[in-house]
């Protein structure tokens, strides 16, 4: 799995990307629903949306992941006054390093893209999300706009489409699968609920 580019790092990082995280991107994917228990969140970069998590869900014990060392050092300085409530892993989003049944929700903040094999990420979503728990996110979706802007930064990707988004989370053994897009079909935001095996 490939690690951000330079400038989409630093951006990460930045002041106005927390802020508008806070106030905007957050709220807008939650769509006000609440998060509780153990959450996860992949490809957390430098840990912004989880902070804003922590803050506003006062019931999630967030775990937030990055497979780039340097985001990984960045978010568990940011969250380390959160506690035992927010902890800090380096993981590959395509192999979890969990079991199943591990968690009560999961959010993706807008990295499937630079997972080139994002559909095996959504499948470990359903693996470590137990049965009725939510998955929640956004992401860029594959149009002119997005495909320019990735060439001109250099940055590792594969830009995934609206229909192909919905037809991997039905597949993967998600339910009540929701993708609408946004920002003129920029973004899609989803949300689905793992589906119950049939033996329960």
């Amino acid at each position: 799995m490939p690690v951000m580019s330079k400038v989409e790092a630093a951006f990460c990082r930045s002041a106005p990307w927390r802020a508008f995280t806070a106030r905007i991107v957050v709220p807008w994917v939650l769509r006000g629903e609440n998060l509780a228990g153990e959450v996860l969140e992949i490809g957390s970069g430098a840990g912004a949306n989880a902070a804003v998590i922590a803050e506003t869900q006062p019931q999630a014990q967030i775990t937030a992941t990055d497979l780039d060392p340097t985001m990984v050092t960045a978010a568990r300085a940011r969250l380390e006054r959160y506690g035992t409530r927010a902890t800090v892993a380096e993981a590959d989003s395509t192999r979890l390093p969990f079991d199943d049944d591990h968690f009560d929700a999961a959010v993706s903040l807008l990295m499937l893209h630079h997972v080139i094999d994002w559909e095996a990420a959504i499948h470990e979503l359903a693996r470590v999300v137990r049965p009725g728990g939510r998955v929640v996110g956004y992401d860029l979706i594959a149009t002119a706009g997005a495909r320019v802007l990735h060439l001109a930064d250099r940055s590792p990707h594969r830009l995934l489409s609206r229909s192909e988004l919905d037809r991997q989370l039905t597949t993967s053994g998600f339910q009540d699968v929701d993708v609408t897009p946004a920002l003129g079909g920029l973004v899609a935001r989803f949300h689905a609920t793992v589906r119950a095996s049939p033996n329960e």
